[in-house]
């Protein structure tokens, strides 16, 4: 007995030996370059990624996977010519329980970014300032330097005939922030615009995922030759395309009236739509515009159908974001008491495969979007629940959207659950119908995969049921499913095209 003990014993010391081998403290010293050293502001977030990925900007690898770690603290008055250190004893915020005084070894890519913007909601907008990224091995104690000498640019339109940039003051938005406030959109004008000046054009008005801007328009003129031969060809429909901007205060302004972010959605149709479309020969009648989007732009462009439903005359929307906030993805917000784990005391999966295996979880997304708030918390991230909390939410006593749930313990706060159910667009049709339901025939369509990878199925499936069951009128709206189909994966610009160009045959 004595001698098995002894192995035991032997065999235990080993494998803490082993154990021990496998983590190193990883020291990382920061300094401003000379290079950006009139573009640098004294106060802000600095943020230290390192990623188990190749990709050569870890900064742009912002998703909670477990190959990548990001680890933030604000400095005020930091004096550009000290070095900051990150280091395992500072009191940093992070993704993981991994301290930089016990990093698993490994070889990894690192990068350090200054977040000094607060003018646009994302860590990687223009103004903030990053060092080049560095590759490591990190197998023993380790002490580096990176240098931020690099500062993000403004994106800008792709210079093209037919691809036109709108950029205005908004006189709404701008009271309502006591500041400068832009809207700013691209415009892919149909073949034909300069052969017949004084034809006017239907106008489709396109919304992007999660904070998709109007620069992703460049890719129908740069990048995406198909659908620039079709477009200029005469198969392509003749309706003018607006990709509206996403950017908001906190992060998607989801192109709606909001007690945090401001009033977006009257803004889009007093001001934005009747400058766009008096300036490009638009029709500039409801039954000339439509709506369409995938995801985020799935809900946006039902949503405005729904609440707007006199100014447009279509709306296909593919996966949208949570049209019941029953089934807000797997989270009921009026009966759950926490987000991050379920009745059974498991933790919520957020995203799947198409096979149905869970990928992230909800408390790891939602410890992500923490990293990203400079208040150390989803309110202030610009990512996805940042962009709910701010359009749902009322605003706190401290002048930031009030969560609906504590960040770090996942529980439900009951009293602005009660405020989200005002955009919850199952119970507003529920109890609006007789004001919209004439107001919406023929006007709906919308596309859902039966294996969303964020779990939007159910909420569409409770929306479709009570849909059907309304009366006068019964609901023409239609919704379509398709099995073993993941998130957007039938969604298509040349086809929603073609779906106007179907409808208008009718409408004009």
């Amino acid at each position: 007995m004595k001698k098995l003990f002894l192995v035991y014993l032997l065999f235990g010391l080993v494998s803490l030996q082993n154990i021990c081998a496998q983590t190193s403290s990883l020291l990382v010293k920061t300094t401003i370059g000379e290079e950006v050293i009139n573009e640098f502001m004294p106060d802000g977030r600095i943020f230290l990624f390192v990623s188990e990925s190749k990709r050569n900007q870890p900064r742009l690898n912002t998703w909670p996977d477990r190959s990548g770690k990001i680890f933030a603290i604000n400095l005020s008055d930091w004096n550009p010519k000290v070095e900051f250190v990150f280091n395992g004893s500072q009191k940093l915020t992070k993704t993981a329980d991994v301290s930089l005084n016990e990093f698993p070894n490994g070889d990894y890519r690192i990068q350090v970014l200054w977040d000094q913007d607060r003018d646009e909601s994302g860590i990687n907008a223009p103004g903030n300032l990053y060092s080049d990224p560095l590759s490591i091995e990190l197998s023993d104690d380790l002490s580096v330097e990176l240098i931020i000498k690099n500062i993000i640019e403004p994106e800008k339109l792709a210079d093209h005939r037919f691809l036109k940039e709108v950029d205005i003051k908004s006189k709404l938005l701008s009271r309502w922030w006591k500041k400068e406030m832009r809207m700013k959109a691209a415009i892919l004008l149909p073949s034909g615009y300069y052969d017949e000046p004084e034809r006017k054009y239907p106008v489709r008005y396109s919304i992007a995922g999660y904070g998709g801007r109007y620069t992703r328009a460049n890719r129908f003129v740069k990048w995406d030759r198909n659908f620039l031969d079709w477009w200029l060809s005469d198969d392509a429909p003749q309706i003018i395309n607006v990709f509206l901007d996403g950017e908001g205060p906190y992060g998607d302004c989801y192109q709606m009236n909001s007690e945090n972010n401001g009033p977006y959605g009257t803004a889009l149709i007093e001001e934005l739509i009747p400058y766009i479309e008096k300036k490009f020969r638009a029709i500039a009648t409801p039954e000339s515009r439509f709506l369409d989007g995938c995801s985020t732009g799935g809900w946006v462009s039902l949503a405005l159908q729904i609440f707007y439903p006199d100014h447009f005359n279509g709306c296909f929307s593919y996966s949208p974001d949570p049209v019941d906030f029953e089934n807000f993805q797997l989270i009921n917000i009026y009966k759950d008491k926490n987000v991050f784990y379920n009745e059974y005391g498991y933790l919520r999966p957020l995203v799947r495969n198409i096979t149905g295996e869970p990928i992230t979880s909800q408390k790891d997304f939602i410890r992500f979007e923490n990293v990203l708030g400079w208040n150390d918390t989803y309110t202030t991230s610009g990512g996805q629940f940042g962009g709910f909390n701010a359009l749902f939410s009322p605003k706190g006593k401290d002048g930031l959207p009030k969560p609906l749930f504590d960040p770090h313990t996942g529980e439900i706060n009951k009293k602005v659950a009660e405020h989200w159910q005002k955009f919850d667009l199952k119970y507003y049709l529920k109890n609006n119908w007789k004001k919209v339901g004439l107001k919406i025939q023929g006007k709906i369509w919308i596309w859902m995969g039966d294996m969303d990878n964020f779990y939007l199925n159910p909420a569409l499936r409770e929306l479709h049921e009570m849909l059907q069951e309304t009366e006068n009128p019964r609901s023409d709206a239609s919704i379509n499913f398709s099995s073993m189909s993941g998130h957007c994966s039938e969604y298509s610009h040349k086809k929603v095209l073609m779906q106007i160009a179907e409808k208008l045959k009718s409408a004009l």
